[in-house]
């Protein structure tokens, strides 16, 4: 029982062992993922840390090294009363960030000797009163008092003195031997250096260096004052969220650097790689799914195919089988002598005629599937008379339809209708499928009507039976191969299901169409649309399908046949 479930549900089955798997990858991506989003998202808020402690880190460095190189004055000079020295010093080697040097000297005053670089003198001199020389003697002040309080191992590194916005100072004490004060060495920075040089170059130095790949816009650095006022910008607009804010150290340090990537957190941007990178795995789980099932679609189009070619040939052995077996039965008869009288030897021999034709037809039918699948048919078109073809096709059919029992009704055309060009045996062959049709499904109905008409330009040959019908789902897929409807007395009919397939071909072939009209139970009229036209005189051809040529005027016959039919009005 399971391998009978098996097999019938393979292909579902198959679906669902690539689907499952897929699944729980993509779970697991998801997952992954989610723990990238997080992980991208501090690498890059930790890069832009970097970034900005690093022009930080610049800053202090570059303010360090020249106060430590301009403020460096030995006591010596001092003691000595050299003042001239340190004067000269300063002239020699001015540090391009400071506004004013000055120097206190407390080895001359009890509270200090305050004097300020001069450079158009190119001389020390005392300040006159004013904020600048306020903010030299407060910021002189802590080693005034350290030089009272405590002797010896006083601080000697260098302090930054910011109460005053407008004088920030930089101040370097000088010690003796042993290290008492003897003066300070100060600097007052020039903020205007620090915006308009010292910052854009340390900043457009740093981004290449960190964010090679990156644009200029990329990353935003604002530094903003103590009121939150920009005083400096570089890179593009800056964005709503902060990505970055750190305080700039050393000097200036109410200052804060801001920094953006791109008018985005690196928790947005993190978000984008994860909605990107889930987009992208959903796309290529479709496609891999929709790669999935277009193969099982063909694999189940094969197994259908293969269905149907099994049914194919256990029909065709069937429908050959029966006719053969007749032509045996009746021809045995015929050759132990048993069949004496003259009558039941014609209809003998008529039953063998038919049979055989019905042979033929099958045979036909298989070869021409067999020439079309292979793209080997052709027809060759000339003018004929669909009258006469018609008769000639209800001919072959007479003896069958007679002792079946079957009524056959025939329309003939209003008025005589022009030859057409045609492939007579192509279109003989379609009507003869259509006729076998309408036999094989009439069910217990024994009434086929034939027509033929104009229709415009078009001439119509219609076949109508009072059978089962077919279902409305069914009626577009009856003209594909081995298709057989799989329903009711449909199912119980033999045949090979290559017939209306071979009427389509040939319809087409002459630039036509066929249609089916149809209700379950009420029968079926199969229509045949042929255009009627002007065929190229005396010169038929042979055509590929698609070919039409196309014919002049002659009457038609097909009431001329002798056949035994019932005219419908």
């Amino acid at each position: 029982m399971l391998r009978d479930l098996a097999r019938k549900h393979t292909l579902v089955l198959g679906f669902l062992a690539v689907l499952l798997p897929l699944l729980v990858l993509l779970g697991l991506q998801l997952v992954w993922l989610g723990h990238l989003r997080r992980t991208t998202a501090l690498a890059h808020q930790a890069a832009l840390h970097t970034f900005v402690e690093s022009i930080a880190t610049d800053i202090q460095y570059y303010y360090r090294s020249a106060a430590e190189r301009a403020l460096d004055v030995p006591a010596a000079l001092l003691t000595q009363g050299r003042l001239d020295r340190i004067a000269h010093q300063w002239k020699m080697k001015p540090p391009e960030c400071a506004k004013r040097l000055f120097l206190v000297d407390f080895t001359r005053e009890r509270f200090g000797n305050f004097l300020v670089f001069d450079p158009a003198t190119q001389s020390l001199k005392t300040p006159p009163a004013s904020d600048e020389s306020m903010a030299i003697i407060l910021a002189a002040t802590p080693w005034q008092v350290l030089r009272f309080k405590w002797a010896g191992s006083q601080p000697s590194s260098l302090m930054v003195d910011e109460r005053d916005p407008n004088y920030r100072i930089i101040v370097n004490p000088i010690l003796n031997e042993a290290s008492d004060v003897v003066g300070v060495a100060g600097m007052i920075l020039d903020e205007e250096f620090f915006r308009k040089k010292l910052l854009p170059s340390l900043v457009h130095k740093a981004l290449p260096a960190f964010f090679p790949q990156a644009s200029p816009e990329y990353v935003t650095v604002t530094v903003k004052n103590l009121r939150g006022a920009p005083v400096f910008k570089a890179g593009g607009q800056e964005a709503k969220d902060v990505a970055v804010s750190v305080r700039i150290p050393f000097v200036f340090t109410d200052w804060t650097m801001v920094l953006s990537s791109a008018g985005n957190t690196p928790e947005k941007l993190a978000r984008r790689s994860f909605a990107f990178n889930l987009t992208l795995a959903a796309l290529l789980a479709v496609a891999l799914l929709g790669g999935v099932l277009f193969s099982l679609r063909a694999a189940s189009r094969a197994i259908t195919l293969s269905e149907m070619k099994s049914d194919f040939v256990s029909n065709v052995s069937h429908e050959l089988r029966t006719p053969l077996a007749s032509i045996r039965v009746f021809a045995e008869l015929l050759r132990l002598g048993r069949v004496q009288s003259p009558d039941k030897v014609r209809e003998y021999g008529e039953y063998i005629e038919v049979e055989s034709r019905r042979l033929t037809g099958l045979i036909n039918n298989i070869l021409d599937f067999a020439r079309i699948e292979s793209g080997r048919k052709s027809y060759r078109f000339a003018p004929a008379d669909p009258g006469e073809v018609l008769a000639a096709v209800l001919k072959s059919f007479e003896i069958r339809l007679a002792s079946a029992g079957f009524r056959l009704s025939f329309q003939k055309p209003v008025e005589p209708l022009p030859p057409a060009a045609m492939d007579a045996d192509a279109v003989a062959q379609a009507l003869h499928n259509l006729l076998d049709n309408a036999v094989k499904y009439s069910g217990s109905s024994r009434e086929i009507a034939v027509a033929l008409a104009r229709r415009g330009d078009m001439l119509v040959i219609s076949v109508t039976d009072r059978g089962i019908g077919i279902a409305p789902a069914e009626q577009a897929k009856i003209f594909e191969r081995f298709h057989r409807v799989s329903a009711g007395l449909v199912h119980d009919v033999k045949g090979s299901g290559l017939g209306l397939s071979i009427v389509r071909h040939i319809v087409e072939a002459h630039q036509g169409r066929v249609t089916v009209e149809s209700e379950p139970g009420r029968g079926s009229t199969f229509s045949i649309h042929l255009p009627l036209k002007q065929p190229i005189a005396g010169r038929p051809e042979t055509a590929a399908p698609g070919a039409s040529p196309s014919p002049g005027a002659s009457p038609g016959a097909a009431e001329e046949t002798g056949l035994p039919v019932r005219p419908v009005a």
